[in-house]
């Protein structure tokens, strides 16, 4: 029988997303470190570290929030759980502005995150890759294809794929990152092949649809592809690796950011914590929250107040047959016992709901 597969929802142009791996230590120590750092330097207004209660018991959770442009509010939420394999602890960063995000505006894992370049946080969740520097690809034709399969998955990164024409020097082996906005620099996987590997390497791409010319590069498609791909477009025919600018393969990055994307594996509960369980409110925010909670309030005192005039009304009526039954023959029908649990009233439930919110406000 044929299988149903469920479409994604789009990413919002508002949205900003990253996933990771920290390698050893506890992330927690450093992203405490490092958000308070933020806070001092004033790259950031506030962080809020939620706790245990709030987050869950294997689950630590980070707030924090902050102003780009001109006084556009980010709020951002990074998530840290153990490793799957029981080593490291994989992180999810969603942010989010006021209105469509421009990669011109810091990427919020470098305000999360330190900076050095031995920090432990970088790594790639899928397949242990850095987000930082480039990736030497497998000199093994099946393991590469293996490699380049399985880490598209999930949506995450840009992936891209330099084939170096000739053994380059130290300048040569600069990311690619180093010439991208800030935005984009912490969600762009490098992928190098060396001279010989380029046989292999289009032979390991084959099934995706893309090939890489000899002493060029591409933009992976990824899984799924985004709407508008066309690999025509996103191929450079040729990158020189000499230290200067990769003018073209920088453009390609881009356009191909830019490109209407379905939200990555895992990023929409994310997504809906951010929107949904939000924790770290301004002044503003907070007075908007009780004017909130007293019209909540307020409401359901008003649907109890009408219940219970109605319940008072039903029981008067009630009252008035039986008086008049009474006074025609001068006996009441024996009353039956309940077979089940008796019923709740209208009142009763209403009461019940009203102690529920406010114990969810608490």
């Amino acid at each position: 029988m044929p299988i149903s597969s469920t479409v994604r929802p789009q990413t919002p142009a508002t949205v900003w997303l990253a996933r990771g791996r920290h390698a050893s230590g506890a992330a927690e120590d450093v992203l405490r470190r490092s958000l308070q750092q933020r806070k001092d330097s004033q790259d950031i207004d506030d962080f809020l570290e939620l706790s245990e209660a709030e987050a869950g018991p294997s689950e630590r959770v980070f707030e924090a929030r902050w102003q780009v442009g001109d006084g556009v509010t980010v709020r951002a939420r990074l998530s840290v759980t153990p490793g799957p394999d029981g080593e490291g602890q994989e992180w999810i960063l969603v942010a989010e502005a006021e209105q469509p995000w421009s990669d011109d505006w810091p990427s919020p894992t470098g305000l999360f995150w330190p900076q050095e370049p031995d920090a432990a946080w970088d790594r790639d969740a899928a397949a242990n890759l850095s987000l930082r520097e480039i990736n030497p690809l497998p000199q093994d034709d099946k393991e590469m294809k293996r490699l380049l399969r399985n880490t598209v998955r999930g949506g995450w990164h840009i992936h891209v794929v330099v084939h170096e024409a000739m053994t380059t020097d130290e300048q040569g082996r600069m990311p690619v990152a180093r010439w991208l906005p800030p935005g984009l620099r912490h969600r762009v996987v490098e992928h190098r092949a060396v001279p010989q590997q380029s046989r292999g390497l289009n032979w390991a791409l084959r099934d995706s649809g893309v090939q890489v010319p000899r002493g060029g590069a591409v933009v992976l498609p990824g899984t799924p592809a985004p709407e508008g791909y066309d690999a025509e477009d996103f191929s450079v025919r040729a990158v020189f690796l000499d230290g200067s600018e990769p003018a073209d393969l920088v453009d390609a990055v881009k356009r191909f950011a830019a490109l209407p994307r379905p939200l990555p594996d895992g990023a929409e509960d994310a997504l809906t914590a951010l929107r949904e369980d939000w924790h770290l409110l301004n002044l503003q925010e907070e007075l908007d929250r009780q004017r909130g909670l007293v019209a909540m309030y307020a409401d359901a005192l008003e649907a109890m107040t009408k219940s219970r005039d109605l319940y008072r009304e039903a029981a008067e009526r009630a009252h008035e047959a039986l008086t008049a039954y009474q006074e025609s023959d001068g006996t009441a029908p024996a009353r039956q016992q309940p077979s089940g649990a008796p019923a709740v009233s209208p009142l009763q439930q209403l009461t019940r709901t009203f102690e529920r919110l406010k114990g969810r406000s608490s």
